[in-house]
């Protein structure tokens, strides 16, 4: 991937507050590590394996491009997303997803794949503008490298009585759900003894957007006990998305403007 910056978030006074950039540094990948110890660890409660006291890395790390959005104002890191495209995970040897799911139906379909993974925002800095940044970039990053399909775990955390999977389901239009075909089996399907009726967690920032834009949830969720959560394994097509996103792009790369990130 040729590109460094990908989008930028105008402040007020035109001065670039928000940047988003594929890290380049060790210094940006730990601190991106970092952020996303004090989201998984010390806010969710996720037991992680890394090794590394204050940090959330795993072997899958080396292989990726870390996208992060980067906060010019107080100089930190603000938002984070890993990206994993089919030739690193061939290197790798398989796709994060595939230690939670059966992916052979989904990997059989004609077309390139970009696994996005471990996705987080900073507590202080929740609320909209931090996640379109990442969400705009995460776009263009797919588009430029010509990639058919976005795939990853979107993650649900449990609420006070447990897992209400149903409930989820039944909030999630049906347009959204994947044909018989595409329905994936996870390896560990949440407990029984853990489910409940009431959803008390209702459906993260980032899962709505991936299902504004149609992506697909593929089957019944995975229960992920190191980090107390269930997950859903999503599948975007990028094709119905490109015209929309390239039509708010462009306009804001007319002449010399600086790029700006896009409401999607």
């Amino acid at each position: 991937m040729s590109m460094k910056i990908l989008n930028t978030e105008q402040s007020a006074k035109t001065e670039k507050k928000l940047t988003c950039l594929i890290a380049d540094t060790e210094a940006l990948i730990r601190e991106a590590q970092t952020l996303r110890y004090r989201v998984f660890a010390q806010e969710m409660g996720a037991t992680l394996k890394s090794g590394s006291e204050g940090l959330d890395c795993d072997e899958v790390d080396s292989y990726c491009d870390h996208l992060i959005v980067y906060d010019n104002d107080s100089a930190k890191i603000v938002g984070y997303t890993r990206l994993l495209n089919q030739d690193q995970a061939k290197r790798l040897g398989r796709f994060y997803s595939q230690s939670e799911f059966n992916l052979d139906r989904i990997l059989a379909l004609p077309g390139r794949f970009l696994e996005v993974g471990r996705t987080c925002v900073d507590p202080d800095c929740r609320g909209g503008a931090v996640l379109t940044t990442l969400w705009s970039a995460l776009v263009q990053y797919a588009l430029e490298g010509q990639f058919n399909y976005l795939l990853g775990c979107a993650s649900i955390t449990p609420g006070v009585s447990g897992y209400a999977v149903d409930a989820v389901y039944r909030n999630i239009d049906a347009k959204n759900i994947a044909a018989p075909e595409l329905q994936v089996k996870p390896l560990i399907p949440v407990p029984q003894a853990l489910r409940c009726q009431r959803d008390e967690s209702g459906i993260p920032p980032l899962l709505k957007a991936y299902l504004r834009f149609g992506a697909l949830v593929c089957g019944e969720p995975y229960w992920d006990e190191d980090f107390n959560c269930m997950d859903l394994f999503i599948l975007l097509p990028l094709d119905q998305i490109q015209e929309r996103y390239s039509k708010h792009y462009m306009r804001g790369r007319q002449g010399n403007e600086v790029e700006t990130s896009v409401v999607l």
